[in-house]
């Protein structure tokens, strides 16, 4: 017998003990759990550069709006020294431009705080990967060293990993 199939056999053989199907069946549910926390973090990762995009946007926007009302303010202010007749119709954009950058500003500050919740949220989802990670090298040790500690501490590590990604739902 070639030193392939005798591998191939005490795989076989190993593979059908009850230890080994709980520790595979463990790292199949560590795997699943960190496959739905990792997608979890790239939405939310990928929530959060879009909300900080549309925030850079509103501040530009914003930037826009307040040059508008300084130029308004300007005419308003010339004309209503040379008494010119359409003084009113610039104090009437100035008053409006004034209250649009008031609401812009106040999207970007609300589009700001939702990429930083983002942010705050994948953290939690990463550092719940990472611990669903390590849990599975270390259910893989134990098959390898048949050690029930380690299959247990694989289950702790992983237990801890979903707890991180849950406390996603504490972060406001």
């Amino acid at each position: 017998m070639g030193m392939e199939e005798e591998i191939l056999k005490e795989s076989t053989e190993n593979a059908g003990e009850p230890f080994e199907k709980r520790v595979a069946l463990t790292m199949a549910i560590l795997a699943a759990s960190l496959a739905i926390v990792s997608v979890l973090g790239h939405m939310a990762n990928t929530e959060e550069i879009l909300n900080q995009q549309k925030a850079s946007d509103q501040w530009s926007y914003y930037q826009a709006k307040n040059i508008r009302r300084y130029e308004s303010e300007i005419a308003r202010d010339i004309l209503a020294a040379s008494k010119a007749p359409k003084a009113d119709e610039y104090e009437k954009n100035f008053a409006k431009y004034q209250k649009d950058t008031e609401e812009i500003e106040k999207e970007a500050k609300g589009l700001e705080e939702e990429s930083h919740l983002n942010g705050r949220q994948t953290f939690r989802y990463e550092l719940g990967e990472v611990f669903l990670e390590i849990a599975i090298v270390l259910a893989s040790v134990a098959i390898l060293s048949k050690r029930k500690a380690i299959w247990l501490g694989s289950i702790v590590v992983g237990a801890v990993g979903i707890v991180a990604a849950l406390t996603v739902l504490t972060v406001h």
